[in-house]
């Protein structure tokens, strides 16, 4: 089981982590507490956002350009969040609360912080595995577990899929990153439902055998170390790769990424990025507006790219991504993701997944 998350420092005092997002406006502090969120005159709608991304700004402001909607926004990561939400209760401010995982969607769903929402525009723009069956969280993203291979130690051709990290040819070649990973619990899950719990069990034991060296932290630290040889092949999340290669995390990441090569599995995984009204919202309509905004084909497509994430359908028209080529969905649903999310953890830790 997982310690209950620590709020991080910019929680500890409201006002730092607090923005003002209006268009044409840069972010502003608010005061200490998020009561001062109930002194505005103009309508507004108040986020409570796992993801944090500068280029989510601007999207935001477009929607106050198209709307009058001001957004006020709280950023951290998705446990802290939860955790905020789960102790403000009937008392929180939050209107919208947008989560970067399946399962900690399907968690959020589960101890009741989402109310379902009707509305055309989510049903139309959504694809249906894509979205809480019972409308009550609706996803805005695509992320897709990828895998990076260096070259000069693994032929790409030889990975294929996800089962192909367990071939015994990859022996001392493989890097995972530990499996307190969403991303990884929400992988092994996809595994389970599409292969049954017995073939993952193999499936997992085989990589662990595989393994170059200790799990990973992180999925930069991971795809650095596939770039230097360190490892011949390694999961990511594929944007991690894009940001390297944009210049975003510094030049000497920039030089790295060349030297990987991403491969989608075929089929592959998907993750998402979704949002869902809380429970407790005092500015429904208002919120169910940004998610209808964020999840259209005019706000999502700029949410997606500027974090080098897919879009709901199609693939984007980012460079990079391009660049790294199409893949093919494996077909399982977030919901399902997030009900296998226990099992997978169990599965991992009695099988030598650190």
């Amino acid at each position: 089981m997982q310690a209950t998350p620590v709020l991080p420092k910019p929680f500890k005092h409201c006002a730092p982590s607090l923005r003002v997002l209006a268009a044409g406006a840069a972010a502003t502090a608010l005061t200490s507490s998020l009561s001062g969120w109930a002194m505005a005159q103009s309508r507004e709608v108040r986020v409570y956002s796992g993801r944090h991304y500068s280029s989510d700004n601007a999207i935001y402001e477009r929607f106050t350009k198209a709307t009058g909607i001001k957004v006020r926004l709280l950023e951290s990561n998705d446990a802290a969040i939860i955790e905020r939400l789960r102790r403000e209760g009937k008392n929180s401010s939050a209107d919208v609360m947008i989560l970067v995982d399946a399962a900690r969607l399907d968690n959020a769903t589960r101890e009741g912080m989402f109310q379902p929402i009707r509305s055309a525009e989510l049903m139309r723009d959504v694809p249906l595995s894509l979205r809480d069956p019972q409308g009550r969280w609706f996803g805005l993203t695509r992320r897709v577990r990828a895998l990076a291979v260096n070259s000069s130690v693994v032929n790409p051709k030889t990975v294929n899929t996800y089962a192909d990290l367990a071939k015994p040819q990859l022996k001392g070649k493989l890097c995972l990153r530990n499996r307190s990973s969403v991303y990884n619990q929400s992988l092994v899950g996809d595994q389970m439902v599409l292969r049954g719990d017995a073939a993952a069990t193999q499936w997992v034991k085989g990589m662990v055998n595989n393994l170059a060296e200790p799990v990973f932290s992180s999925d930069m630290s991971l795809a650095r170390a596939v770039a230097r040889g360190e490892c011949g092949v390694g999961v990511v999340n594929s944007y991690y790769v894009a940001r390297m290669l944009s210049g975003q995390t510094g030049a000497a990441d920039k030089t790295l990424a060349n030297k990987i090569t991403i491969k989608y599995p075929n089929p592959a995984h998907l993750n998402v990025s979704g949002a869902g009204v809380t429970r407790y919202a005092k500015n429904k309509p208002e919120a169910i507006k940004l998610i209808e905004f964020l999840s259209s084909p005019t706000g999502g497509e700029g949410y997606a790219s500027g974090s080098f994430e897919y879009p709901l359908k199609g693939f984007g028209n980012n460079p990079i991504l391009r660049r790294f080529g199409n893949f093919k969905f494996d077909g399982v649903s977030a919901s399902q993701l997030g009900s296998k999310t226990r099992a997978a953890i169990q599965l991992m830790a009695a099988n030598g997944w650190q």
